[in-house]
């Protein structure tokens, strides 16, 4: 059995105390003390908390991506699951885009995070493991669209289901990238 780390505890209290209040309102004191750690503990694993989000997201994605390639996995699934996830972490996404600094930081993180995700994934199906710079821009102007879509759905401005989203997702593939991607 595999036991949860400090870092997997911590932000399992963060996202607990983020169900009820702003995240820009809590205080890596109530994270620890919601969780039974010090905040020595809590600096040992993150800078702050917008690192411990960062993280976290980071985390969430890559299990997420990390089928990418796998026997019977299309990226098409991925997308679908990237949507599901979406949809029940909706809430506390939408609280980290509106109450982060501004929506525009955690966009950012976003933006980064699924950059070199998806960078990685294709840098692996290529026979020299060299990405070039075009390649890296397709893959830039895809993930700027998806990540504000994403962000505009989970807002709420687009009333469709996580299958509809993964669809769209899917259709707007940049033409360079699809060899890659589907």
């Amino acid at each position: 059995m595999r036991r949860k780390t400090a870092k997997e505890i911590i932000a399992e209290s963060f996202r607990e105390l983020a169900q009820t209040r702003s995240i820009d309102k809590i205080t890596v004191k109530e994270i620890t003390e919601n969780c039974g750690y010090s905040p020595a503990t809590f600096y040992r694993q993150f800078k702050d908390k917008y690192d411990l989000i960062a993280w976290d997201y980071t985390r969430e994605i890559e299990k997420i991506l990390s089928n990418m390639g796998a026997e019977g996995y299309s990226y098409r699934k991925i997308l679908l699951e990237a949507a599901r996830y979406y949809q029940a972490q909706k809430d506390y996404l939408e609280n980290l885009f509106l109450h982060t600094r501004g929506m525009d930081s955690f966009i950012y993180y976003m933006q980064e995070i699924h950059y070199k995700a998806l960078k990685d994934s294709i840098i692996k199906l290529l026979p020299d493991q060299v990405l070039n710079e075009t390649l890296s821009i397709y893959i830039r102007i895809y993930v700027l669209g998806t990540v504000h879509l994403t962000c505009e759905w989970i807002l709420g401005h687009y009333h469709i289901s996580p299958e509809e989203l993964a669809e769209v997702y899917g259709k707007s593939i940049p033409e360079p990238l699809k060899e890659y991607l589907l």
